[in-house]
């Protein structure tokens, strides 16, 4: 591991800079990705028989829940699904994070209503997480669980054995990751879903080549991009990319350890007064749509944003000519790595060691600090 370079800097320079987990977590991603996709094609029959009963409930609801950047999964993959699984007309799709469901679990479950629900975790261990799955338990009558995690000791992955009711989908084990950071288990566990319940063979081979390529063509020029002196940083992204920009925001937020203001938007919902924040020393992410008719509304915001000339840089992770024909689900994984990498110098930039931007303790990998309380309906 000592001779290895990643993101451009040797193992003895990243460790003066508390990096070398960020950096190498980042890097190693489409190599996990092949390997979680080898892993999942030998249990395809194993999980297909476990989902079969429960798809076919009728009126089938499924949560796909998680705290954070857990949260940001479903988020980012629900209008996929729902366009692409074969539901009835009574089942639904929906994502809602585990800290919405703790504070307010009678407005999120419903007893009559068969649900699944998918728990992300990177640890499985937040208090959320492990809450969220006993209020479902507690309130709902009939109620199954799919726990994806990249820990198998953890509380999540613990509960699963011995458990019909509940399957386990394991992360490789490099996908666990050691830095603050949720990054290489962030997309992970997006892609088994997606593999597990819209799997596209053709698709996952494209992002897979355009995220490569990021890493073996363009790592300088966002470490360029990341010296610019700017104020805010923007992501922009519309349907599925909107939770994509939302997670990229949240990276630099973090990785910056906060010196570094960072938001999203959708680009249409940009103009209704999020456009305001945009000064010269704005810095703007687009994170254009495959899509033809969507991506005439990304196009349009950009033309207006050259035109108004008052952004310090606006930019893309990639052009269209490379994502034509390419689903902005699976879109999601290269512009993510894009981001990732930006967060990462971002903080350099600002003297921050992103393997702990926090070392005092505010913040924590995994968190701490929440107080359950027990809940009971009148």
């Amino acid at each position: 591991m000592t001779d290895q370079v990643y993101l451009g800097f040797t193992y003895t320079e990243l460790e003066q800079k508390n990096a070398v987990w960020t950096a190498r977590e980042i890097s190693q991603q489409p190599r996990l990705w092949q390997m979680l996709s080898e892993t999942l094609a030998a249990r395809k029959n194993q999980l297909d028989s476990w989902l079969a009963p429960i798809l076919a409930e009728p009126v089938l609801r499924i949560i796909m829940t998680g705290a954070g950047t857990s949260a940001y999964i479903g988020e980012a993959l629900q209008p996929h699904l729902q366009k692409h699984m074969s539901l009835t007309p009574g089942q639904r799709i929906e994502a809602v994070s585990t800290t919405d469901i703790l504070s307010n679990p009678d407005m999120y479950l419903q007893s009559a209503v068969p649900t699944l629900l998918v728990s992300y975790g990177r640890s499985g261990n937040s208090p959320e997480s492990k809450a969220a799955v006993q209020l479902a338990n507690q309130l709902v009558d009939k109620c199954w669980h799919l726990v994806v995690s990249c820990n198998g000791e953890g509380a999540l992955a613990k509960a699963c054995e011995g458990n019909d009711r509940y399957q386990l989908l394991l992360m490789p084990e490099q996908a666990h990751d050691q830095s603050f950071a949720m990054t290489s288990s962030f997309t992970c566990m997006m892609l088994s879903t997606l593999q597990l319940f819209a799997p596209n063979e053709a698709q996952f081979e494209r992002m897979q080549a355009l995220a490569l390529g990021i890493l073996a063509e363009q790592v300088d020029g966002i470490a360029n991009l990341a010296t610019l002196a700017c104020e805010r940083l923007v992501f922009l992204g519309a349907g599925p990319l909107k939770a994509i920009a939302r997670e990229a925001a949240l990276k630099v937020l973090e990785l910056t350890a906060g010196q570094l203001p960072s938001f999203y938007e959708t680009p249409l919902g940009f103009r209704h007064g999020p456009k305001s924040l945009i000064n010269t020393a704005t810095q703007l992410v687009l994170l254009p749509s495959a899509d033809p008719y969507t991506s005439r509304y990304d196009s349009d915001l950009r033309l207006e944003l050259e035109r108004d000339g008052q952004v310090l840089h606006l930019g893309a992770p990639l052009p269209l000519s490379q994502i034509q024909g390419l689903e902005d689900a699976w879109l999601g994984f290269p512009y993510i790595l894009y981001c990732q990498i930006m967060g990462f110098f971002k903080a350099l930039q600002h003297g921050v060691g992103p393997d702990n931007p926090c070392p005092t303790g505010e913040v924590n990998r995994v968190v701490q600090g929440v107080t359950l309380y027990p809940f009971t309906q009148d």
